[in-house]
C-alpha cells in the first residue's frame, strides 16, 4: 500500500472527525481540535498530489455525480444567510471530492487498497477510543453512559459507526476466507464490544441488515457463509430467549415507548422543517450547506437535512448515487468485493434515516467511496505511483473473484512504471 495514499486517506478521515464537546484525557481546546480537523483537508490534498504527481484520474459516474452535488452546493451556499460558514462548508466539500478524484487511479485494484486503508484508519480511531476508555473510563462514558473518545473527542454515534463498519467487513472477509480465524476473532470481538458500549441502535441495525444482504449475495457460492448463517440464526434465537430482558433494556436505553416511536424527538423537528414555508427556488436548490440544524435543534436525518441545504436537486443526486452503487453491485461478479460494497451501501442507507452526511464531507461519504472503488473495473493502466504494490495480503480474495468469473489478475498492469 502506498504510504502517502494511506496518510492522505487518514487525513480525510481526520477532517470528518468532528470534535465533540466532551472532556479529553489531555486538555484540548475545542477551537484547536476544530483547526486540526479542518486543516487536515489541506494535508490530504497535498499528500494526494504527491502520490498522484501525474494527476491521473479515472472517470466514473460516482465521482461525476458527487462533483455535480459539490458544485451545486457551493453555488447555492454563496447566497446563504450565514455566508461565511456556508461557503466554507461548500469549499470543504469541493476539496474533499478533489482528493477522491486524485485517489481514483487506485480504484478497482485486486489488492483492495482503499478498503485496507479505510480499515486501518478506522482501527486507529477505535484503538484510541478503547485506550481512552481504559485510562479514563469516567470520561469515556460521560455522555449518558455511552462510549465516546477521550484521546480525540469522538462522539458515541461516530464510535458506533466505525465499530460497525469494522465488524461487518471483518465478518465478510472471514466468510470469504480472506483472513484467518485468529484475525477475524480480534476483528469481531473488539468492534462488537465498542458497538455495544456506545448503545447506538442505528449502527447495530445497519450492521445487521448490511451483513444480511452481503451474506445473501454470497450464499450460493460459499459453504462457510451457509454454515455461518445457520449458526447465527440459532445463536440469535437462543440469545433472544435467554437474555430477552437485557436486550430490550439495552435497546430501550431508558426511553419510554413514546420517545422511541418519535425517534427521541427527531420526528418533531422533521415535521417542523416540512411545515415551514420556503420559496420555490429554495425548495429545489436548498439554502446552502449548514450545520444540519433547524431553529437550533439538530435535524439528525440525512434526507431532511439535504432538503434544507440542497433541496430536491440534492435529494435527486444523492438518490442517484445510491441507486448507481446498488445497480453496479447487482451486475458485478459474485465475490467478496461485491459483498463488502453491498454491506457499506446498505449500512449507509440505514444510517441515513437518523444520521447526516451523504450530502457533505463525512465518514459516510468515505464509506460510499470505498464501495464504489470495490465495484470499479480493474485499471487498464498502471497507477501513477512509482512503487509496486503486490496484492499479497488479499490474495485469497483475488482468487475468489477469479474463480467466480472475474478477469484474471495481471500484476504487471498494476505495477508502477
Amino acid at each position: 500500500m502506498p504510504p502517502l495514499l494511506l496518510l492522505s486517506w487518514g487525513a480525510l478521515l481526520l477532517n470528518v472527525l468532528t470534535p465533540a464537546g466532551t472532556a479529553t484525557i489531555l486538555p484540548l481546546p475545542r477551537v484547536m481540535a476544530q483547526a486540526i480537523a479542518q486543516g487536515s483537508l489541506i494535508v490530504a490534498i497535498v499528500l494526494a498530489l504527491l502520490v498522484n504527481r501525474r494527476l491521473v484520474v479515472r472517470p466514473n459516474a460516482f465521482l461525476v455525480l458527487l462533483s455535480v452535488l459539490a458544485v451545486v452546493s457551493f453555488t447555492v451556499s454563496l447566497h446563504n444567510e450565514f455566508i461565511f460558514g456556508s461557503v466554507f462548508r461548500g469549499l470543504r466539500l469541493v476539496g474533499f471530492v478533489t482528493v477522491l478524484w486524485l485517489l481514483s487511479p487506485w480504484w478497482g485494484r485486486r489488492d483492495l487498497v482503499l478498503l485496507r486503508a479505510h480499515r486501518l484508519c478506522l482501527w486507529a480511531v477505535l484503538a484510541s477510543v478503547l485506550v481512552g476508555a481504559a485510562i479514563a473510563p469516567g470520561k469515556a462514558f460521560a455522555v449518558d453512559g455511552r462510549l465516546g473518545g477521550t484521546v480525540w473527542p469522538v462522539p458515541p454515534t461516530q464510535v458506533a459507526h466505525y465499530a460497525a463498519v469494522l465488524f461487518g467487513t471483518t465478518v465478510i472477509l472471514w466468510m470469504c476466507r480472506v483472513i484467518s480465524g485468529r484475525h477475524a476473532l480480534v476483528g469481531v470481538v473488539v468492534p462488537a464490544a465498542g458497538l455495544v458500549g456506545t448503545h447506538t441502535r442505528t449502527a447495530l441495525i445497519g450492521a445487521l441488515l448490511g451483513l444480511t444482504v452481503a451474506s445473501a449475495s454470497l450464499f450460493l457460492g460459499h459453504a462457510r457463509v451457509r454454515r455461518a448463517s445457520a449458526s447465527t440464526i440459532v445463536a440469535i434465537a437462543g440469545a433472544a430467549l435467554l437474555f430477552a430482558p437485557q436486550i430490550v433494556g439495552w435497546l430501550a436505553r431508558g426511553q419510554s415507548a413514546g420517545e422511541a416511536s418519535r425517534l427521541t424527538g427527531r420526528t418533531d423537528v422533521w415535521a417542523d422543517v416540512f411545515a415551514a414555508p420556503r420559496p420555490l427556488l429554495e425548495q429545489f436548490f436548498g439554502s446552502g450547506l449548514s450545520d444540519k440544524s433547524f431553529d437550533g435543534l439538530a435535524i439528525d436525518s440525512n434526507w431532511v437535512s439535504t432538503y434544507v441545504d440542497q433541496g430536491w436537486v440534492g435529494l435527486l443526486l444523492e438518490t442517484s448515487i445510491l441507486v448507481l452503487l446498488l445497480l453496479s453491485a447487482a451486475t458485478h461478479v459474485r465475490g467478496p468485493r461485491r459483498a463488502m460494497a453491498l454491506f457499506l451501501v446498505v449500512y449507509c442507507l440505514v444510517a441515513s434515516v437518523t444520521e447526516v452526511g451523504l450530502g457533505d464531507a463525512s465518514p459516510y461519504l468515505l464509506d460510499l467511496t470505498v464501495a464504489a472503488a470495490l465495484l470499479a473495473a480493474p485499471p487498464d493502466r498502471p497507477s501513477p505511483s512509482r512503487r509496486t504494490f503486490p496484492a499479497q495480503h488479499f490474495r485469497p480474495a483475488i482468487a475468489d473473484d477469479v474463480s467466480l468469473g472475474a478477469t484474471p489478475p495481471n500484476d504487471s498492469k498494476e505495477a508502477a512504471p
